[in-house]
């Protein structure tokens, strides 16, 4: 690992080099330090911004290995497998000389998050699953397509419907950033609890949603899958589970799964979120976080 002789939580954008590829990360807000891992995969990091959590605790945001301005891997789009996300978290904890972080992952960072904890829970002071995963396969895809018709029934007759559902349906055929970049965009008001309600709000963050085709696969071709429904319960780190009433993709069932599987967790619901409650509920987001990482927080930076 390459480091600087920069500050590495110095407020602004950083890149450390790991096993000889660039990660870049970003720096912003006061306080404890948190780590967050956006989701996707693939895409880009921006969408996860706290300002209001900022306000309260230092965020430190990668960009994922094989993401936005980190370099990717030799084998990409496939070989980004959890282990491989989880080894460039650790060495990013060590590069910002930190004890006892904070870790949060979002959606598919989340289960990052948790892979990170289950196996390399030395430098966490708690973990923060917010619309996270126990489990992926036939029974997650089963559970969002029933989550994608209530959706439709709820919104009949709007005309950015078709938008969504001619989205939802063209996932599986995605093969390149820009064709991962336009179903991301299309899917984007069934991520929100009222999308078409705030959309002079959300639009634009829409419009500018960028991201890149990352496969599912490994480097031999197996899919990347999550089973820990096994582990979770030998999970030694402080755990805050968090979860929108309205999520299509990452639901209340999911989190309460989480939570039962977790020993000692914390459970919130968001209950007028979808899949972003940072930006459809931030304060009261903000607030429980930074609540949680208050009253389990344990380390200071080293020196």
């Amino acid at each position: 690992m390459t480091t600087s002789l920069t500050d590495p939580l110095t407020t602004g954008t950083h890149t450390v080099e790991i096993d000889g590829l660039v990660q870049r990360y970003h720096v912003h807000g006061t306080g404890p330090v948190c780590v967050a891992h956006s989701g996707g995969p693939g895409i880009a990091w921006e969408y996860l911004r706290m300002p209001e959590l900022e306000r309260h605790l230092t965020v430190v945001y990668p960009e994922p290995v094989g993401s936005g301005g980190s370099d990717r891997l030799p084998s990409h789009p496939h070989g980004y497998s959890r282990a491989r996300y989880s080894r460039f978290l650790g060495a990013l904890i060590e590069h910002l000389g930190v004890t006892g972080v904070h870790l949060l992952g979002h959606s598919h960072g989340g289960f990052v998050a948790q892979y990170h904890a289950l196996h390399h829970p030395e430098r966490l002071a708690g973990v923060i699953l917010y619309d996270s995963l126990p489990v992926t396969g036939r029974e997650h895809i089963t559970e969002t397509v029933r989550q994608m018709e209530a959706f439709a029934a709820r919104n009949a007759g709007h005309p950015g419907l078709p938008e969504v559902l001619a989205a939802f349906q063209a996932i599986p055929t995605v093969g390149s950033d820009s064709e991962h970049t336009a179903v991301a965009r299309g899917l984007f008001p069934a991520y929100f609890a009222d999308y078409w309600g705030r959309e002079p709000e959300f639009g634009p963050l829409r419009a500018a949603l960028a991201s890149t085709h990352i496969s599912g696969l490994d480097e031999d071709l197996s899919p990347v899958a999550v089973d820990d429904r096994a582990d979770l319960g030998r999970l030694t780190v402080p755990a805050l589970v968090l979860a929108g009433r309205h999520d299509f993709i990452c639901g209340v069932r999911w989190a309460e799964e989480l939570h039962e599987l977790i020993p000692g967790s914390h459970l919130l619901i968001l209950e007028n979120s979808g899949h972003f409650g940072h930006l459809e509920e931030p304060e009261t987001f903000a607030r429980a976080v930074t609540g949680f990482v208050t009253s389990t927080r344990q380390g200071t930076r080293s020196v």
